[in-house]
Parts: C-alpha cells; structure tokens; sequence
C-alpha cells in the first residue's frame, strides 16, 4: 500500500456546476467535505434545503437560462394576484349574503350555481376556438390571461354595489376566470415545455406547484392582516386592488419579456426575416424575442394576416385556377391572397422543411403587399376572384 499524506485529497466530485465535494484522507478514513472547505454538506445548508425544495433537480444546467428571471417575476405576480383575489373573494362572499340575515341559503346557492355554469361553458367555447394559438403565442395569451383575470376581480369588487345585475356580473366575471384557466394553464405547458432541458418537464411542473404553493400561503399570511382592514371600507380595498393590479400587470409583463423561446412562431420569423431582408444580419434568439410584441393588437411592421394550412377552395375557385396555380410547381404547397389575407395550402406530402419554406414565403409576401400600400391590395384582392400564386413565384427571393 503506498501511504498517504494525512488531508490529501483522494478524489473530486461535481454536481452540475454549483456543487463539488472532495474525498480526502482523515485517521485512515474517507471523508466527503464540501469544495468550498467548509466541511458541511449542501444539504445540511439553508440554501441548500430551499434549492433542493423548490427548484428543478440538476439546476441550473437542467432548465433554460431564462428560468430564474421568470420565476422571480412569476412569483411576485402570483404573490399580488393571491392578495387581489382575497379582496374579490370577500366582495363575492358579501354580495352572494354573507354576513346578511335577510340573504337565503338557496339564492346565494342558485347564483354560485350559475357562476359556476357559465364558467363551465365559456371554458370549453375558449379552448375550441382559440386552443391551437396558445402553443405559438404563448407569451400574448400568458399576459392575455392575467389581464382578463384582473378585470374579473374588479367586476367582483364592484358586484355587491350593483345589486340588481350582481348575478349578471359575478356570471360574466365566471366566464372570464373560465377562461384564464384555459389559457393560463395552457401557456404555464408551452412555457415548461421550453425551460425543460432533460426531459424534465414533471419535476420542473412539480417544482412550479411548490413555489406557488409558498407563494399562496404567504399571502394568505398577509391577507389575515388586510382582511380586518379592508371590511366595510370600500375606499381602502379599491385602493389596495388597484396597488395589487399594478404589480401584477407589471411583474407579468416582465415575466414574459424574460422568456428566450428558440423555436419560430409568426412573429419571430417576420422579425427574423426583416432584420435579415434589411441587413443581411440574423438575430440571435435573445434580439428576436426582445423585439416580438407580448400585447394583442400590436405587431411587428406586419398587418396583412396569414393563414396556414388552409382548405384548397381558399386558395383556388376555379378548375383554370387551379391548373394556373399547380403550374410548374413542384413544391407541395400553395401561396394564394385571399380577403386580404395570405393563405397557404398544404399538400399531404409537405414536410417540416417545407412548412418552414412556406411559411418564410408567406412572410415576405405579407410583409412586400404591407409595405406596397396593404390597403388597395386587400381591397383589390377579392374583386380578382383570389389571385393564387405559385411558390415558383417566389422560389428567387427566399
């Protein structure tokens, strides 16, 4: 045996790249002590504890490098949202006869039985009609939602005010939530779906659950306090709302600004695509996501629509339409302007890369029919009985 210096170190060991022990020598025994020489494993540390609680396995290398700024901006949103709803939930609770000896238990059971029925409804109608957006345009519909969820809290507030539509109100404001929880929990998948590195969406969900959990019960903790001041003082709860409501518009906002998605929807491949079309620069997937538009009704120097994967009869109305349009083409895609819009036809043979040429396609040709007054070409475009345009058309310019 060759005898070892008493402390020399054995062997090294690396977790990820905030944690490293080493293995050195103590009375003839192996003994692990922390890199940093401080003999205590992580484990045993305050700091340790909470990683290992609330944050994914294997952080930071595990996630994407946006996921601590958005889980600080998504916590402090979470923590004002908790304490707005406390304020929602005793005005609802005041206005449904709580509190009032003339209230019955059936009425105020008939209207949370209708509120609960329409938000039901609307939850379904919403997933029907916008589902597919919510994957693409996480970010919109993330913000979108906390929005929604914020107008349904002041309805809620000023319900018991208006008793005669206070059902109509809470109905409406039913509707909203409904609506919040599609696409809430919908943009929370897509937004997992891209932190996770090594196929961990589960823990990193899990670990979600747990920090709004300890979110939820500190303001919970906080509402105990606000709850004594704010009975029957309406100036003093508005006033608190709308301090909550702007925190919460404003960490959202910051929350999804911090999001880097590397993948391409429509927006980042206009911006993409001009920037390169202007100076033959291609921005990194940071530029691209700084400068995509986050709110609904802004956009980015585009404003005639596309339409992917649309029905044929989009595309063409004619036999002589079609037989132009399939005319030395060899790709298994359409191009036509159709009602002001760009609609693209997919083949069955299309295949990813097809798709991603199309869609380049159609992005140029919005942007070229924008630039050249969009206007009189939407206007002109259905009166040419929908003009369809081969991608041979525009097989040079992409």
């Amino acid at each position: 045996l060759v005898e070892m210096d008493k402390g020399a170190v054995l062997a090294t060991e690396r977790y990820g790249s905030s944690e490293s022990w080493k293995y050195v020598l103590k009375d003839g025994m192996m003994e692990r002590r922390r890199g940093g020489g401080d003999g205590h494993p992580v484990g045993n540390s305050v700091v340790g504890v909470f990683k290992s609680v609330f944050l994914p396995q294997g952080y930071p290398e595990s996630v994407s490098g946006d996921y601590l700024q958005y889980q600080f901006w998504d916590t402090l949103q979470a923590f004002s949202s908790s304490l707005s709803g406390t304020l929602a939930t005793q005005a609802s609770l005041r206005g449904v006869g709580v509190g009032n000896q003339e209230a019955t238990v059936a009425a105020a059971t008939v209207t949370w039985l209708l509120k609960d029925g329409t938000g039901m409804l609307g939850r379904i109608l919403f997933a029907w009609q916008k589902g597919t957006k919510l994957d693409s345009e996480a970010k919109k519909w993330r913000l979108f939602a906390d929005i929604l969820n914020d107008i349904a809290m002041f309805m809620e507030i000023l319900a018991p005010y208006f008793p005669a539509f206070f059902t109509l109100i809470v109905c409406t404001a039913g509707i909203f939530k409904s609506i919040v929880g599609v696409a809430g929990g919908a943009t929370r998948a897509a937004l997992t779906v891209h932190q996770a590195r090594r196929d961990n969406m589960a823990d990193i969900s899990a670990k979600d659950g747990s920090q709004e959990t300890l979110v939820n019960l500190a303001g919970l903790l906080v509402s105990l306090i606000l709850i004594p001041l704010v009975t029957d003082n309406p100036v003093l709860t508005l006033c608190l709302f709308f301090l909550f409501t702007v925190l919460h518009l404003f960490a959202n906002y910051k929350a999804v600004r911090s999001v880097v998605m590397e993948t391409f929807n429509e927006a980042r491949l206009s911006i993409v695509l001009q920037q390169y079309l202007k100076d033959k620069r291609i921005l990194s997937p940071p530029e691209a996501n700084q400068k995509e538009p986050v709110l609904f009704g802004t956009s980015f120097g585009q404003t005639v629509p596309i339409k992917l994967g649309v029905r044929l009869q989009e595309i063409v109305q004619s036999p002589e339409d079609l037989h132009m349009a399939l005319k030395e083409n060899s790709m298994s895609y359409l191009l036509g302007v159709r009602n002001g819009c760009v609609c693209v036809c997919l083949g069955p043979e299309v295949s990813v890369s097809d798709e991603i040429r199309a869609m380049c396609q159609a992005v140029l040709l919005s942007n070229m029919l924008n630039s050249s007054n969009s206007k009189e070409a939407a206007s002109a475009a259905p009166k040419q009985q929908s003009e369809s345009l081969s991608p041979s058309m525009f097989k040079n310019r992409v």
